[in-house]
């Protein structure tokens, strides 16, 4: 492929990307359990990370609203799953939900609450047979953890594909941020070797910026595209 259609094609999946976006995004539902998870009906992709690590506040810079998904201080607040849906403009289903999915990792939770919310996470990704790609949410300032080799060992069992976002790359001292970013990609790419369901491609984000989100937008659309 040449440069310039290498160039065309990258910019009709911003576009895409852009499209799909543009829609109005609402809520649909909480889930506290997989016994009353919605009828399969479109594509699916869900956001899991360490708690804190940013989720909601991408999911809001990715549909660009302010308050869409609950943003918190208090680490552990998302306790279900928590789906999106961009408004039909033609009264057909929507091509793609957005599954905010509950924080792993919070160690002063209560034990029983870790339980149930990790039960939740592991019965969702092994059983759901729509969903097409989970985002990983890993905090640059602190790159992978054992927590999210434990959730990555499940989505490889379970043979669902997913993809690494880096987030909060603002927060990476100043002065350093390129550098920094470039090693972490680097050394998060080689890590994810070793994963067969893992896309080999890391994105850097910061929500509070809006870098990346394009990339991550355009990401999106070609996984619902692929349906």
């Amino acid at each position: 492929m040449s440069n310039a259609d290498e160039a065309a094609a990258a910019a009709e999946r911003l576009a895409a990307g852009k499209a799909l976006f543009a829609s109005d995004w609402v809520f649909r539902m909480a889930v506290p359990r997989i016994d009353v998870l919605p009828p399969v009906r479109s594509v699916e992709v869900a956001f899991a990370g360490r708690s804190n690590v940013g989720k909601s506040s991408l999911i809001n810079a990715l549909v660009g609203k302010r308050a869409l998904a609950r943003t918190s201080g208090t680490p552990g607040r998302t306790q279900e799953l928590i789906y999106f849906d961009p408004v039909p403009r033609d009264g057909a289903p929507p091509p793609i939900a957005l599954v905010d999915m509950p924080g792993y990792g919070y160690a002063e939770a209560p034990k029983a609450l870790v339980d149930a919310w990790t039960s939740l996470i592991i019965d969702y990704l092994r059983g759901r047979p729509n969903l097409r790609r989970v985002y990983v949410l890993v905090d640059s300032r602190h790159g992978l953890k054992p927590t999210d080799f434990e959730v990555m060992k499940i989505l490889d069992t379970a043979a669902v594909s997913y993809q690494v976002v880096l987030t909060k790359i603002d927060k990476i001292s100043k002065g350093l941020e390129a550098q920094a970013v470039r090693k972490l990609i680097e050394t998060t790419d080689l890590a994810l070797r070793k994963h067969p369901a893992a896309y080999p491609q890391v994105l850097a984000t910061s929500s509070e910026k809006g870098w990346g989100m394009d990339d991550l937008r355009a990401a999106i659309a070609e996984v619902a595209r692929l349906g």
